[in-house]
């Protein structure tokens, strides 16, 4: 308790100490060709939103640095001949670490001479790392993560925010793209397909209740929500191609943060005298795990989790020519919900089963090698090698309703390993053409085992196997710009399953055309498959005639998913993007007799799906029609409304069409921000979030049937056929940024659930009580943060 409050005095004598903060800091960056990924020498970057003339000339690498740069929110644009002048806003420069910017430039189709460009991208401030995506995707940066009220520095939770994006639940970042299962994503990182890189996610889950990538580490990213190009598959749902930031090569820089996501230590800088190796490394322990160690009880009982993780890149400028990186996110995490220790009266999340005990323990790490090399100024080649490893392990004991007498009752353990190698080759034709192709293999090894114990002690397994298969996958996509108005991208993915021989192929197209200086429409049209989770195909059907594989032999869920956008820049910082999109599933595994279930349903909670005689028979279906009006952030404010109608259905075994888990059927997120200089340098900053989600659709408890079995019982039947109340939540943040000599301290709070809201969690039959019992989330919660960069 001592540390606490002394910490607490040192943070209160910093804020009142006098010394003079700096006024400039510098901004560094490499400029490079967006096809081609050749860097640009020459290019000019100059700062536009200054009393005095700044800028900077990128070098032979491509590299720039650009001295005394005032400090706040600027402005740049960067200019290279024969190319389209890049306009980049809303570059928050502080005292306590320089900026470090990645700028692709897209080449000009015509001469000086010529008629300029109609519809320019380079002023689309939600343009993509990838130059192939034109439709249903956008770009996020850290500041974004950091900014948004109730994103808690989760690049998912931020997510939830775009049009067509559901989150509804406050203990989980599940991504629920226009009405998909959570299990439709897909997470790369630096190129490589990983694992849920969230802590305490199971293994048929993509989500969780903190993400181990840590904000502070993460670059400008990419989030796609439909007809992707054709280097992304094994996703029916969306993607997010996460891009982890270089260290500084100039200098060393080091952060140190208290926040919701834990207790956090980071350091950056150069290695070696010749500044061409840079690293950046942070590492993170769970808050309120050190808060428990110092005697600090925050009502949570035993079930307080205990996580740490780590993230770092390495990055290796060799020469001109090639660059290697070695990366990597480890993470582990832990945490015991205790019968005894719940409290029936606040039945919210985490509380935990009042008859059970359940100890939990997770982990979770993938790490790269990458080698990038520049074959002429027109193509470039990457070679990525990766290794992935999951861990779920659990133990169940009952409690005895009459005396809470503990009595084994599950145990189980899952892990997975995977070797990963992915190539890529780029070419750039001339202005008007550039092909990119590449090859995946993802080999995966696994040993699961889920038993059930016996009264008599003896185990009854649900699944005990152990093995190995691979996914390969390979494309080719080609983009063709006809004119500055009329742009085309089309491609073919294919991949095969080892074990079974699955093998799809899949076509990929998109248009984009200008209708004007600042409006576009675009089409797109991608076929996607996706082959089923690990525990799914070797989920084992015992009998007296032996164990069987019921599921090895499945297909993969395919899905048709068109799109139609119609973007409209009104001016440099109001956006108005509208889409409309239709999406068919197909070949998702249905059970063999007549029934509702559908895996199109499940993947947003802990548990497993434990079904076999599964068949490739059932069928789903999602449309809608989404709205985003967006002001980026200038002259000290933003605001961002996006709006999604939308019906989600499917078919079981039974044929008959039904909503699905998650049919909200609409989505409204307001969220707006204002940043008030206060004295010489510091800032005052309110973000305010309101969220509207139509009630999910649940399966009634059938109360007879659970009182005789003893547990909770649904009446799959009628599956999906009532509605939750609409989920309603307001967050505020509140944050204040000081400047230093060479230094930044930035103080907030996020009150989260401001108003108390109760939304519904879930509902379950409670064995003592004989009642159904409704579970709500989370209350009001305010969450401190603390940051200080030196």
């Amino acid at each position: 308790m001592h540390t606490l409050k002394h910490f607490i005095l040192f943070l209160v004598l910093l804020l009142a100490t006098g010394v003079h903060a700096q006024t400039t800091q510098n901004i560094t960056g490499r400029v490079f060709d967006e096809a081609s990924k050749q860097p640009l020498t020459g290019a000019v970057i100059v700062l536009l939103n200054s009393a005095t003339t700044t800028g900077a000339v990128s070098d032979a690498d491509g590299n720039f640095l650009l001295p005394g740069v005032p400090l706040g929110r600027q402005t740049l644009k960067v200019s290279y001949t024969g190319y389209e002048d890049r306009i980049m806003n809303d570059v928050l420069v502080t005292a306590g670490k320089e900026v470090n910017l990645n700028i692709n430039m897209q080449e000009a189709l015509h001469t000086l001479a010529d008629v300029k460009v109609t519809y320019n991208k380079n002023r689309d401030k939600t343009r993509t790392n990838n130059d192939m995506s034109q439709v249903s995707a956008r770009s996020f940066n850290v500041d974004e993560t950091k900014r948004y009220a109730g994103a808690l520095g989760d690049p998912s939770r931020m997510a939830a925010n775009f049009a067509g994006v559901v989150s509804g639940n406050d203990s989980r970042n599940d991504i629920v793209v226009r009405g998909n299962s959570p299990t439709g994503m897909l997470w790369q990182l630096e190129g490589l397909n990983i694992p849920n890189p969230n802590h305490y996610g199971s293994l048929s889950t993509t989500g969780g209740p903190i993400s181990m990538l840590n904000n502070n580490n993460i670059d400008k990213s990419d989030f796609l929500t439909s007809a992707f190009p054709a280097q992304y598959g094994n996703a029916v749902a969306g993607v997010f191609d996460m891009k982890l930031r270089d260290g500084n090569r100039n200098k060393k820089e080091f952060v140190a943060q208290i926040g919701f996501n834990g207790f956090e230590l980071g350091a950056e800088g150069p290695l070696g005298k010749n500044k061409r190796t840079s690293y950046v490394a942070n590492y993170r322990y769970s808050t309120l795990g050190v808060f428990q160690k110092m005697g600090i009880n925050f009502g949570a009982g035993s079930a307080v989790p205990l996580y740490q993780d780590l993230n770092f890149k390495v990055v290796s400028n060799i020469s001109k020519r090639s660059k290697v990186t070695f990366f990597g996110v480890s993470g582990n995490s832990r945490i015991d919900f205790m019968g005894k220790d719940v409290d029936t009266t606040k039945a919210e999340q985490y509380s935990g089963d009042p008859y059970s005990n359940e100890r939990n323990k997770f982990g979770m790490s993938v790490t790269g090698l990458a080698y990038e090399y520049q074959l002429s100024e027109k193509t470039s080649t990457k070679l990525t090698l990766g290794y992935g490893y999951t861990m779920q392990k659990y133990v169940v004991d009952s409690l005895s309703p009459d005396d809470l007498r503990a009595i084994p009752d599950q145990d189980g353990k899952f892990t997975t390993s995977k070797l990963s190698g992915v190539w890529t080759v780029t070419h750039k034709m001339n202005a008007k053409n550039n092909m990119q192709a590449g090859l995946t293999y993802d080999h995966l090894g696994f040993d699961l085992v889920n038993t059930d114990i016996l009264p008599d002690g003896t185990k009854a397994p649900y699944i005990d196997r152990s093995g190995s298969y691979g996914l390969a996958q390979g494309f080719v996509q080609w983009k063709h710009r006809f004119s500055d108005k009329l742009s085309s991208v089309a491609g073919v993915h294919g991949q095969y399953v080892t074990f079974n021989s699955t093998i799809a192929a899949e076509p990929r197209a998109s248009l984009r055309y200008a209708l004007g200086k600042r409006q576009a429409v675009s089409v797109g049209y991608g076929m996607h498959h996706q082959a089923q989770n690990v525990y799914t195909y070797f989920y084992e059907t015992r009998n007296a005639n032996g164990v069987f594989l019921t599921n090895k032999d499945l297909g993969l869920t395919r899905s048709h998913h068109s799109v139609v956008t119609y973007d409209w820049n009104i001016n440099d910082n109001l956006r108005v993007k509208a889409e409309g999109y239709y999406q068919i599933l197909g070949n998702v595994p249905v059970e063999q007799r007549s029934s509702s279930f559908s895996l199109l349903n499940t993947g947003a909670d802990f548990g497993y799906t434990d079904v076999d005689s599964l068949v490739n028979k059932g069928k789903g279906k999602n449309y809608g029609a989404e709205l985003t009006v967006e002001r980026f952030f200038n002259k000290g404010y933003y605001f961002l409304v996006t709006g999604s109608l939308f019906n989600s259905s499917y078919r079981g075994s039974d044929g008959i069409e039904r909503n699905t888990a998650f049919n909200t059927g609409h989505v409204l997120n307001v969220l707006a921000g204002k940043e008030f200089k206060v004295g010489k340098g510091n800032v005052l900053a309110l973000n305010l979030k309101l969220t509207s989600v139509g009630g999910r659709y649940f399966t009634p408890v059938d109360q007879v049937r659970s009182q005789q079995e003893g547990h909770t019982v649904y009446m799959d039947n009628i599956a999906f056929s009532q509605k939750q109340p609409d989920y309603f939540r307001t967050d505020l943040r509140v944050s204040y940024r000081k400047e230093y000599r060479k230094s930044t301290l930035e103080l907030a709070v996020d009150l989260q659930n401001l108003t108390n809201h109760q939304n519904i969690l879930e509902r379950y039959y409670d064995v003592k009580a004989n009642k159904t019992v409704t579970v709500y989330q989370q209350s009001f919660f305010p969450i401190p943060t603390i940051r200080y960069t030196f």
